[in-house]
Parts: structure tokens; C-alpha cells; sequence
């Protein structure tokens, strides 16, 4: 039987968590996602699943606990909101690097700087395009609702360890403020320390033998040895794109004009398009799931059949390059965004649609 419950976007992180089976959490309080590390306080999965939940006394502590975690071939995850994801970059870099495994959760708020503690999505060029050193990206996944919010813990650690690659909800706080149905997930158990030698054998402890353990670095000081190891990521970087790239469209079929919008803002996109249809203009959506990787080829195909693109998204323009990129100038890509966790309303949009294209 459906376990069903009403909760917070934040709430749902934390039982997704515990119900898949995560060997630690550890994280550092900041608005709006400082529900996920009260709920596993609430909660107390140390007590039952055996989980690890530490508040580390910083974001910089908390990210390099979660690469110690992760070397061991533990699921180890971390949460926190945009300035604090800001300082973990380094840290998500020597994850990438040393092609660990984990799961970082960013519930976004405005910025630059401190900004303000009310939604946004003005991370999105720091979790696409790596926000650290190196040539590196992330499995970038961006939930719409809170039902996503719980079912993308275990894609995101599914795909992580499919690849050995950091992956990230990039989430904006309206989802994880919001409340919605969720039916949860069943419990899975915690592996063993055999199953995770089984199945991590590149892990510290993966030999089972402290006399030949492997040894997790990021650090090579042979640049011939340093290029070889770009190389293999970049293959690994084009698997994930060749298999991993996830959207939904709406009214795609016979639009005329094509909105693209990720996050609560592809929400406010379909009620508008819904609206905007029964004075029947023809407005389709795509709204990418993983924003890393791209649905690069289906918007150039969808290019090839509408007039113009609007990309909306919660701030100054970032979504839009990659938009572009993909569209090669075949149609006319114009951006609306509101900032300082301004929320648009679907008349705005359809106003946007009006001003950019004359429709």
C-alpha cells in the first residue's frame, strides 16, 4: 500500500534519504533548506537505519566529510543553500576529480553574495558549469515538484555511483518550501561493508586488505599522467550525455512559439500556456530535468518548428546561453526573469511572450 504524506520539499529530502538507504548526511544550517538537516534531527535515523546525521560546524567541514564518506564507497550526502554551496566548490572539485560518488543538494536563493533568503535559480551557470576548478561537471538535476524532490535522492545516488560522478538537486526554494503530496518510497537497507567492497572495489577500503588499500586522490603531479585522467572523465562526461538526458514537454505538437523553464518556474510556464491557449495562441513548453546534461538536441529540433524561444527562468539570464547554443540562431531566443525572489505570475509570461515576439 502507498504511503502518502504532506510535507515540505525540504522534509521530502530528508525521508528520501533514510529511505534509501544513505550511510551519512552531514550539512550546516542555511534559509530555506535548513529543514532537511532539522527533519533527520526529527527523525533520528541513527537509531533505526543506522544512518550518520552530523551538523559539521561549517559548509567547508561538511563538504570534505561528505569526500571522506564518499572514498570509503559509502552514500554519503550534503545540503545547503546557494553562499553556502559557494563554499563547497572546492570540495564538489575534489569529488569530481577523484570520481567519487555523492549527492549535493542546493535549495536556491538570490544573490550574489548574501542576497536575500527568498527563491531563486541564479545558481544555475555554478552547477552547469562547474563552479570549481577544473574541467569537471555534475549530474545536475532539477526537480519541479516535491514528489521529484524525494524520487530524485535515488536517481541522484543511482547515477552517481553509475558513474562516479558528484550529482546535484539543484532545486529553487519554492520547491523546497512548498508542501504537496508525496508518496514515499519503500525502505531499502543499508549495504554491508562486503556488498559495498562488491560493488566500490576503486574505494579506500575496496580491497578489503589495509596492506594494498587503493589510495582516493585528486592530485597528480605528472601532467602527462594529469591529461590522461581529463581524458577519461571527458568520456565518461559523453556517456552521461548520450544516456542521461531527461525532460518533459507539453503541447509541443503543433506550437508555434516554444517556452523553456526549469524548477516551479516550468509550473507557472504551463498554467500560462494553458491560459494563452484558449485565446488560441500555440504555445508549447520543454522543461529540462537534467540541466546537466542538456536536452541540447531536442530544443534544436523543436527550433526547427516554431517561430521563437522564450527562456524564463529566476534570474538575469543564464539558462538562455545554452539555449542558444543549441539553436545555432535558427529562431529568435529572447529571456524573461525576475530577481530578489521576485515570483512571476502567468500573465507576466504571456506579457513577455507579447513584448518579446508580438504574438
Amino acid at each position: 500500500m502507498e504511503e502518502v504524506k504532506l510535507m515540505k520539499g525540504n522534509e521530502a529530502i530528508a525521508h528520501a534519504a533514510i529511505r534509501y538507504g544513505v550511510d551519512g548526511y552531514f550539512g550546516y544550517p542555511i534559509t530555506p533548506q535548513s529543514e532537511v538537516l532539522e527533519t533527520l534531527a526529527e527523525l533520528r535515523p541513527w537509531e533505526t537505519t543506522g544512518m550518520v546525521v552530523l551538523q559539521a560546524e561549517s559548509e567547508l567541514a561538511a563538504i570534505n566529510m561528505v569526500y571522506g564518506g564518499a572514498a570509503t564507497g559509502k552514500a554519503v550526502m550534503t545540503s545547503s543553500s546557494s553562499p553556502g554551496v559557494s563554499l563547497k566548490q572546492e570540495g564538489i572539485s575534489y569529488l569530481a576529480a577523484s570520481e567519487l560518488p555523492a549527492l549535493i543538494v542546493n535549495v536556491m536563493r538570490g544573490g550574489p553574495g548574501l542576497g536575500t533568503i527568498q527563491p531563486s535559480q541564479s545558481d544555475y551557470f555554478q552547477a552547469t558549469k562547474g563552479g570549481g576548478h577544473g574541467d569537471y561537471h555534475l549530474i545536475v538535476l532539477a526537480p519541479a515538484t516535491v514528489q521529484e524532490m524525494t524520487d530524485f535522492v535515488a536517481l541522484g545516488f543511482d547515477l552517481a555511483f553509475k558513474y562516479r560522478n558528484p550529482a546535484m538537486i539543484l532545486a529553487d526554494g519554492v520547491v523546497g518550501q512548498m508542501m504537496e503530496k508525496v508518496v514515499l518510497p519503500p525502505q531499502r537497507k543499508r549495504r554491508t561493508e562486503e556488498e559495498i567492497r562488491q560493488q566500490c572495489p576503486w574505494a579506500a577500503c575496496g580491497k578489503g586488505d589495509r596492506k594494498t588499500r587503493n589510495v582516493v586522490t585528486s592530485l597528480e603531479l605528472d601532467s602527462a599522467k594529469m591529461e590522461l585522467n581529463n581524458l577519461r572523465f571527458q568520456e565518461t562526461y559523453r556517456r552521461i550525455e548520450e544516456n542521461e538526458v531527461r525532460y518533459q514537454e507539453y503541447f509541443t505538437d503543433d506550437a508555434e512559439y516554444l517556452i523553456v523553464a526549469f524548477g516551479s518556474v516550468a509550473r507557472i510556464c504551463l498554467k500560462a500556456i494553458e491560459d494563452a491557449r484558449e485565446k488560441g495562441i500555440k504555445i508549447g513548453l520543454i522543461r529540462p530535468i537534467t540541466l546537466w546534461p542538456f536536452p541540447t538536441k531536442r530544443i534544436a529540433e523543436l527550433a526547427a518548428k516554431v517561430k521563437g524561444i522564450l527562456t524564463v527562468e529566476l534570474n538575469a539570464g543564464q539558462m538562455i546561453e545554452d539555449v542558444r547554443l543549441a539553436v545555432e540562431g535558427a529562431v529568435p531566443v529572447h529571456h524573461f526573469g525576475r530577481m530578489g525572489g521576485i515570483v512571476p505570475n502567468p500573465t507576466e509570461v504571456i506579457d513577455a511572450l507579447n513584448d518579446k515576439f508580438n504574438i
